[in-house]
């Protein structure tokens, strides 16, 4: 596909600018680092512009911390203050959900990923964010915490313009199948192969 060139013409009677803005199911899997900063760069350009960002990161530990949180959060405040770019939203579950005003517990993950969805499933019912990323959301899916079947079924029928990124290794087949851009990480070489630790500014 050079330079943006499609390779087949469909036959489905949308118009170019139909297909153009037709919201997008997008899947990050893969062994190798990125997944994760590619969904966020994703959701940098959906900021730029002016549209609804909701980031929501499962199984992450309350302690951790990530350049991307702080970054975008200052960007929601930006927002706030001068109408530029879109609002932001970041829940993080191992934090408690923020909707809950609970705090994070570490005796039953799955419950706590299944509200996380239930929530995500409600705000695509009410057209809530432009984005969502769930991040690492592959994991719950893979785990049997939160039904595939009713997953894709949610997001394949998701209404408006909602464009939706997931990260994580091990996406479910069937998951694979419905999206419409999947991206699989490869590891060619990496820095720790050399014993070299994760360091700041580059892993977070």
């Amino acid at each position: 596909m050079p330079q943006g060139q499609v390779s087949v013409t469909p036959t489905d009677g949308l118009t170019t600018r139909q297909r153009r803005n037709r919201p997008l199911l997008v899947v990050h899997t893969g062994v190798m680092k990125g997944k994760s900063t590619a969904a966020f760069g994703m959701a940098l350009r959906g900021w730029n512009q002016g549209w609804s960002i909701g980031v929501f990161q499962f199984v992450k530990s309350a302690k951790w911390k990530v350049g991307e949180e702080e970054a975008f959060r200052a960007l929601g405040e930006v927002h706030s203050r001068t109408g530029q770019g879109g609002p932001v939203e970041w829940h993080k579950m191992g934090s408690g959900w923020s909707w809950s005003r609970k705090a994070g517990t570490e005796t039953d993950h799955a419950a706590d990923a299944a509200e996380g969805w239930a929530e995500i499933r409600r705000r695509i019912g009410t057209e809530a964010h432009r984005v969502y990323v769930l991040d690492e959301f592959t994991y719950p899916l893979k785990w049997g915490w939160i039904d595939v079947d009713e997953v894709v079924d949610v997001l394949t029928n998701r209404p408006g313009q909602q464009h939706v990124i997931i990260t994580g290794r091990d996406a479910p087949q069937a998951l694979v199948d419905a999206a419409d851009l999947v991206m699989e990480t490869t590891k060619v070489k990496h820095p720790m192969d050399a014993g070299q630790k994760g360091q700041r500014g580059i892993e977070w």
